[in-house]
Formats: structure tokens, sequence, C-alpha cells
């Protein structure tokens, strides 16, 4: 009888996933494709950040008390497309930001078109270079410099330019075109495009966010 229980008892527990089996495997910080897609996930390794490419242009993220990150999908190079995405994003209430992100070189550039921010507007303290209409919005154009700071080159010293939504969103289409020529009528000149993402950031903060990106 005993004999029989342990059979059963090995049986059942043979059924049962092992604990590291019941984990999500999230993927990791770096560059690559997935599903025809280009996605980026960096941080600063401070907290905790989960990120995981889902179907096409989907990606899922969820952060808890980290120092800084910023991931999604998109392409590579970058261009003057129009970016259309939708999803949720559980930011509004946090430092968090929603936007268009991307890199150039020749000079190297760090840029964003923000479609939505929380509790810190990024380009606090930034003079403010102008404005464009696009997509329904108004967005303020900034230029900011980060000095010996991360980059795709490593710690470097380049610009940051930015277009800031007026009116926060959070789905919809992005004509950059519109911003890159706001920019460049500002005097601020991008280089030669690496990539560019719809991509959601956490500065000390937790939140989450699912966005699906595509291009219109």
């Amino acid at each position: 009888m005993l004999g029989s229980i342990l059979v059963a008892l090995t049986a059942a527990a043979g059924a049962v996933a092992s604990p590291l089996e019941l984990i999500t495997r999230s993927t990791p910080a770096g560059t690559g494709t997935n599903n025809g897609f280009f996605y980026s996930f960096w941080t600063d390794g401070a907290g905790q950040v989960t990120y995981n490419n889902g179907d096409a242009g989907s990606y899922d993220v969820t952060w808890q008390n980290v120092g800084n990150f910023v991931a999604g999908k998109g392409w590579n190079p970058g261009a003057a497309r129009v970016v259309t995405y939708n999803g949720t994003w559980n930011g509004a209430n946090v430092n968090s930001y929603l936007s268009v992100y991307g890199w150039t070189r020749n000079p190297l550039i760090e840029y964003y078109v923000v479609e939505s921010f929380g509790t810190y507007n990024p380009s606090s303290g930034a003079t403010k270079l102008g404005s464009v209409q696009s997509d329904g919005g108004t967005y303020d154009v900034y230029r900011t410099q980060r000095v010996n700071q991360p980059s795709i080159d490593g710690t470097s010293t380049f610009y940051q330019f930015w277009s800031v939504r007026q009116q926060k969103r959070v789905g919809g289409s992005v004509t950059m075109q519109n911003h890159f020529d706001a920019w460049e009528s500002a005097g601020l000149k991008l280089g030669t495009h690496n990539y560019q993402i719809l991509a959601t950031e956490g500065y000390q903060s937790s939140g989450s966010a699912k966005i699906t990106v595509e291009q219109s």
C-alpha cells in the first residue's frame, strides 16, 4: 500500500512544472530583431525591468523601483515615416515617457517625439525653440545637452532634440517628417539615422506598458 502511495506521489510530482518552468522568460537587455521589427532594451541595472517582445510590433514592459530604462520596438534605420501605435501605458502618475525615440550619428543626436509624460516634463529647464502642429496636436520644440552620458557610441557628450506634445495621448499616428522639418527650421540638424522605436522610458519609478507599433 505504501509503495502504491509513493508511486502515485512520484507521478503527481512529475506532472507539476518546476519553478524554473513557471518563470516568464523576459528578453535580455540589448538590441535585435523580432517578428520583422527592430527592438532596443537598455537599462542602467537599477531596480527590476521585465521586457517582452510580442507578435509583430508589439511589446510589453513592467518596471519596479528602477533607475532608468528605455525599451521598445520600431526600425533600424530610422526615417521620416508615419509611426502609428496603440496600447496601454501605466505611467501617467510616475516619472515616465511614451515617445518616438531614436538616434543619429554624425552628429550624434538622441531625439524624442514625446506623446505623453507622467509627473515630470522631460523638457523642464530647456529653452523653447518653437512649436509644430502635427497629427491633431501642438508639439513644443526644445534642445538639451547631455555631457558624458550613455549613448549608442558609449559614454559621450551629445545633444537631445525634443518635440513634446501638449495634448497628451496614448495612441495615434506620428508624422516624423513634420518634426524633422521643425527641428531643422530651429537650427537642429540630424545626422545619419540609426534606430527609431516607439519607446517606453521610466526614471526612478514603477509602472507598466503594453504597446503595438506599425508603419502607416
